[in-house]
């Protein structure tokens, strides 16, 4: 199967979904099919997500960024002037290193998906977490393309 074709076997899915969920809209044709590509980090985490939540299965996009606290304040010239001065500090989030791009359930089992576009590699603490999840008995995966993830999702399966 093509990559395009995979691609609009999800839309197909996403969309019948829908249909179930709003049948007054798709009666009179209000649906509009969802396009999916995974040439992006962020497409492809989609399409991986919810193809896992479409065929019944846990799926979370797991974010480590922490959170902004802004430190900036408004004040006013002489002249009447307002503007914007200080900055944003992010505090680091209390996530565990190194964790993948999507934590899923899949049959009871722990699997963890990461996302790797282009030249984007592991870091070294990807790579530890990564033994840490195959130690604890979990998958641990890294795709690069939705292909990629169908073709291990079948062998999981099977």
């Amino acid at each position: 199967m093509s990559r395009s074709q995979t691609l609009a076997d999800l839309s197909a899915m996403a969309t019948e979904a829908a249909a179930m969920r709003y049948p007054a809209a798709a009666r009179h044709g209000a649906l509009v099919p969802r396009k999916y590509t995974d040439r992006t980090a962020n497409g492809l985490t989609k399409c991986v997500i919810d193809f896992l939540k479409l065929s019944g299965w846990q799926a979370e996009r797991v974010s480590v960024t922490g959170r902004p606290v802004d430190q900036s304040r408004i004040v006013t010239d002489v002249v009447g002037t307002a503007r914007r001065i200080g900055s944003v500090k992010w505090i680091p989030g209390t996530m565990t290193a190194g964790s993948a791009d999507i934590s899923a359930t899949i049959r009871g089992r722990s699997v963890k998906i990461e996302v790797k576009i282009g030249r984007d590699r592991q870091s070294e603490a990807q790579k530890k977490y990564q033994a840490d999840i195959v130690k604890a008995g979990g998958a641990y995966i890294i795709v690069s393309n939705f292909d990629e993830f169908l073709s291990w999702y079948n062998g999981f399966l099977n």
